[in-house]
């Protein structure tokens, strides 16, 4: 078996092998939401961090007695899945206040779920010096109830040990990215994400390795040529089923990088070194590329947007918004001007979490959006 084939499998969802391995070693698995999680902390404690989500989630019926029908289907559809018991092999829940939608879901979980931790982290929505000081504390009784709830120590030693090893995934996931600025990249952007997904469920010494050696057979696979156009994804969190990248990829573009939670933002800058860990952690996963929540940052997102568009010289951005997520749907307006200053192609899409009905949709817009591209191309736009 191939890296790549393995890291493919380690993307099945929600109980994959390496989650299988964790557990029959009898070790402790926490869900975690939101990438403003502190996932080093949990490993620390050698606590495997599983990234909630609901891949081909069906109908939420259940989750929405619960909840109101303005609530974003990404938040629905994990609800769902804990009710269906697919999150059963979890022991324990650390949430944040990214948005009231999870704010929400972190209110139901504590009505209805029975693990020894349920944590919620408030995240500052913006990026001073009293807000990195803020969210330092908050990690330190993130690390407090771990400890408390399963009866562990988490050591400095343990804890640098650990931004280590995560700092090696990021590097590494960056070396991953940087193969596909080329003007034929050895793999597409459906593949890109499963990759980058795998490691949300993977030990990450584990997923290290395989990361390590797939950067070597990529270094031998043929490159990725005759696509149409070169497409960036930006926007809000749920856009994490690699079928959303490949339904413009069916058509002749290539995804080539991307601005999302489930992406490029998870791993983009490593944390920084520092006399006191806590807050190293905090001002790193505070000043990486951020969320739509951070109030403070919305010049910046676009910023990031731009320079990821020169970097992979990118034909035309896709921005995806969630219905309901008036977060991301604030950042758009912003982003529209901007990458119309800048002579920027933008689709903008809002769906549901799950593709389910969409799909039509969403290959019929992509496909104007390419032919659009290709006009400008050949001077016809």
């Amino acid at each position: 078996m191939t890296a790549f084939e393995e890291l493919t499998s380690l993307a099945t969802y929600p109980v994959g092998p390496a989650v299988d391995q964790w557990k029959r070693e009898g070790k402790k698995i926490v869900g975690f939401l939101c990438g403003y999680v502190p996932e080093e902390i949990l490993y620390a404690a050698d606590i495997l961090p599983y990234r909630l989500r609901a891949p081909g989630c069906a109908e939420t019926t259940a989750a929405s007695t619960y909840m109101s029908h303005l609530n974003c289907s990404f938040v629905r559809a994990c609800f769902q899945f804990a009710l269906e018991g697919k999150y059963d092999f979890l022991d324990g829940l650390v949430l944040t206040n990214s948005c009231d939608h999870i704010r929400r879901l972190y209110d139901l979980f504590r009505e209805t779920a029975n693990y020894p931790l349920i944590h919620l982290i408030s995240i500052p929505h913006k990026t001073s010096d009293e807000s990195i000081g803020w969210y330092r504390d908050e990690i330190v009784r993130f690390k407090e109830s771990v400890e408390k709830s399963f009866q562990v120590e988490i050591t400095p030693a343990g804890l640098s040990h650990a931004i280590g090893v995560y700092n090696q995934t990021r590097s590494l996931l960056r070396r991953l990215y940087e193969l596909r600025q080329s003007d034929s990249p050895p793999l597409t952007g459906a593949e890109s994400l499963s990759i980058v997904l795998a490691g949300m469920t993977t030990p990450k010494h584990q997923y290290n390795q395989l990361l390590e050696t797939l950067l070597e057979e990529l270094s031998q696979r043929p490159g990725i040529s005759g696509y149409r156009a070169r497409l960036m994804i930006a926007g809000s969190g749920g856009c994490d089923d690699p079928a959303y990248c490949q339904v413009m990829e069916d058509l002749g573009g290539l995804v080539v990088t991307d601005s999302v939670c489930f992406g490029g933002r998870y791993f983009w800058e490593p944390v920084e070194a520092a006399d006191d860990l806590f807050l190293g952690l905090a001002r790193s996963y505070l000043n990486r590329p951020s969320c739509a929540k951070m109030t403070d940052r919305v010049a910046q997102r676009v910023d990031f947007v731009r320079q990821m568009v020169e970097k992979f010289n990118v034909d035309g951005v896709v921005f995806h918004r969630l219905r309901y997520c008036d977060l991301w749907g604030g950042q758009l307006l912003y982003l529209r001007d901007r990458l119309r200053e800048s002579d920027v192609p933008l689709l903008e899409l809002e769906r549901e979490y799950t593709l389910g009905g969409t799909t039509a949709q969403i290959r019929t817009r992509a496909q104007a959006f390419l032919e659009r591209l290709e006009g400008r191309r050949h001077g016809t736009d």
